[in-house]
């Protein structure tokens, strides 16, 4: 019997270098352009798709295994995926998961984002750490008709993410109110019925386990849009202000929100920040923040507190930086990368106003850094106890 020929490839991912990947598409059909980023994590895979920290960028996944346990509503970080596409090495395997309600591959088509598989995700990894995150089109088209010239013409044109707001294209347009705490078994999601503090949370692309998090460690939270004036933010009253992670470039989304915490900061207040909200803090106390080569991307990062000399394994994602060369006087670095020293965490010396660049709510990932909602509760509680 004769060999069948090779199926021909249904995606196609093409680098601004000209450098071309074909592999087998699923998901949404067309195309779409973005900066391709890679991620080590081995769970977590519908969190990270729907983290609003992704806009603008496809998601390579290091890990193979893809797609094993389904998706279900509960792990949504937000509504729908906001990573622009996804990369992985095999073709999805069919969700064998109790908790799963959705296969992946009808996930994807239904919230239109597209995915590419049988890619070497190796390779492709290692050309993001030498050379950089690249701009990329990724194409999928059931019939496998590309017009690679185009598509690499695209991922040339496309201006990259300095200089992009993005906060605003995925923060809420209006305030609403969180309780919602930290999923536990039997349970899943209970509610905060006994709030301690008042917190206004800053969406610049906030997370729903952050709030949750924010919830479990006793506090009311209300969750304004990124564009709050600190006006606005004052008029709630608060006991601590928190501004969440978010995507984009942070010195284009300071624009406006630099000088809100500035005036926040005028306060006594506690002010936490986490990811973009770090880099925003940085930004307010006059600091810089860097485009790094390929950013960090994962659920495995060690992350050093200087003053305990505690290492924690932590979750990030992030492809900016705060320049710790430029901390000013009052400002102390207070956790740092040991993979590659990049800064981790800032505070203003003898006041609880404090930020990590890493996720403490992990999803997914450890949760080493959880002690850090537990902290911005404790200054809560000490400040209205003085």
């Amino acid at each position: 019997m004769a060999a069948s020929a090779p199926s021909k490839p249904t995606a196609c991912l093409a680098l601004a270098d000209g450098t071309v990947f074909y592999g087998t598409g699923f998901g949404a059909t067309g195309d779409t352009v973005a900066e391709l980023c890679f991620n080590t994590a081995m769970t977590g895979y519908q969190e990270i798709m729907t983290d609003p920290s992704y806009a603008g960028q496809i998601v390579t996944f290091t890990f193979p295994h893809i797609g094993n346990t389904g998706v279900t509503p509960e792990d949504d970080e937000t509504g729908d995926p906001v990573a622009a596409g996804m990369v992985v090495k095999w073709d999805p395997t069919l969700a064998s998961n109790w908790r799963a309600t959705e296969e992946l591959k009808s996930w994807l088509t239904r919230t239109g984002r597209i995915a590419i598989g049988g890619i070497d995700t190796r390779r492709l990894t290692r050309a993001i750490r030498q050379q950089g995150a690249p701009h990329v089109a990724l194409a999928h088209d059931p019939d496998g008709n590309f017009d690679v010239e185009a598509l690499v013409a695209k991922a040339r044109d496309w201006p990259g993410l300095v200089g992009l707001d993005l906060a605003k294209d995925v923060s809420c347009a209006q305030s609403y109110r969180w309780d919602e705490m930290r999923w536990a078994w039997p349970d899943g999601y209970a509610r905060q019925e006994a709030p301690a503090h008042k917190v206004v949370a800053i969406d610049y692309g906030a997370k729903r386990n952050i709030l949750r998090c924010l919830a479990s460690a006793g506090c009311d939270v209300t969750v304004l849009p990124a564009t709050a004036t600190a006006e606005e933010v004052l008029a709630h009253n608060p006991d601590g202000v928190f501004l969440s992670n978010g995507p984009g470039d942070p010195a284009a989304t300071g624009e406006y929100a630099v000088p809100m915490i500035k005036d926040v900061l005028k306060t006594e207040l506690p002010v936490f920040g986490i990811c973009l909200g770090h880099q925003m803090l940085a930004l307010a106390l006059g600091a810089n923040t860097i485009k790094m080569n390929h950013g960090h991307h994962g659920a495995n990062h060690p992350v050093k507190e200087h003053s305990t000399g505690k290492v924690e394994i932590t979750s990030m994602n992030h492809g900016f930086a705060v320049d710790a060369q430029t901390l000013p006087e009052g400002v102390e670095e207070t956790h740092v990368s040991l993979f590659d020293g990049s800064n981790c965490g800032i505070r203003i010396s003898g006041r609880p106003v404090y930020s990590v660049q890493h996720h403490p709510e992990a999803s997914p990932g450890p949760q080493d850094s959880f002690y850090l909602f537990e902290r911005f509760a404790e200054a809560m509680a000490a400040r209205k106890s003085a």
